[in-house]
Parts: structure tokens; sequence; C-alpha cells
């Protein structure tokens, strides 16, 4: 069974009460359940991990890096900056989809760049829940094919 890891950045758990007019009313457990019920029918296991803390997601890739098939990131605010999280996912080699609820390219000219995209194999952004549904199916059909 295929192990993906579900990892969400800075003020992800606001979701549902942080902007819901940028990032919708659903909380981060009610996407995440929603995730599980397609993992469950895609017969692929989840590991989910928030955190505010750039050193505490480095953290957990790195002692994950062993155990996880493939990866969807939201690192949030640290999309745009953080050199750190770029250089842990270049050095583990797990096949990672970058995902944002929102649509980066309509927003600030800030939010507009990521230094964590060029080490991803595709970026999603601006369809809210969905944009995670399709990188878990395209991390499983991927994967699973992989091993075939």
């Amino acid at each position: 069974m295929l192990n993906i890891i579900v990892l969400n950045g800075p003020n992800l758990n606001l979701l549902g009460v942080r902007e819901p007019e940028i990032y919708g009313d659903q909380s981060l457990e009610e996407l995440n359940e929603k995730l599980q019920e397609l993992a469950d029918d895609l017969k692929v296991k989840l590991t989910f991990f928030q955190s505010n803390s750039e050193g505490e997601i480095i953290d957990f890739i790195q002692k994950n890096r062993n155990k996880a098939d493939g990866m969807i990131i939201n690192p949030g605010a640290l999309t745009h900056y953080s050199y750190a999280i770029q250089d842990t996912i270049a050095a583990i080699k797990i096949p990672t989809v970058e995902v944002h609820l929102s649509n980066i390219h309509k927003r600030e000219e800030f939010r507009k760049f990521s230094v964590i995209a060029p080490v991803c194999i595709g970026q999603i952004n601006g369809l809210g829940y969905y944009g995670y549904a399709m990188a878990l199916s395209f991390l499983a059909d991927t994967l699973n094919n992989k091993e075939e």
C-alpha cells in the first residue's frame, strides 16, 4: 500500500476561520477527512502533519523520508522563502506535489513566486480541496504505475 504524506504549513490550522473569502470555510480537519475518504477509495495510506514551524516541518519530512512514497505539501507562506524546505525536498527525492487552496497568481505579488515548486513534480493552486484531491489522485496513479 502506498503511503503519502499530506503536509500543511503555517496558519493552515486556522482554515475555516482565517479569511474564508480566500481560503474557504472548510476546516483543516474537514479537508483531511474528505481526503482520507478519497485515499480509502484509492487504497492509499495518508499521514497528515501540520506545523507553524519551519524546523518541525523539515524534521517531519526527514524523519518520514523512508516511509513515504509521495508527498503533498502546502507550505503556506513558507512557499515564498523557505530554501531550507526546498533543500529538504530535493535531498529526500520523494515525488512531491505543491498545493495551494487559493490562486496564488491572482494575489499579492510576493505570493506568485514559489521556491518550493522547482523541486516538485507539479503545482496545483486555486482549486481549494480539489487541488489536494487532484494531487492525491495523480500521485496514487503515477506511483502505482511505476510499481508495475
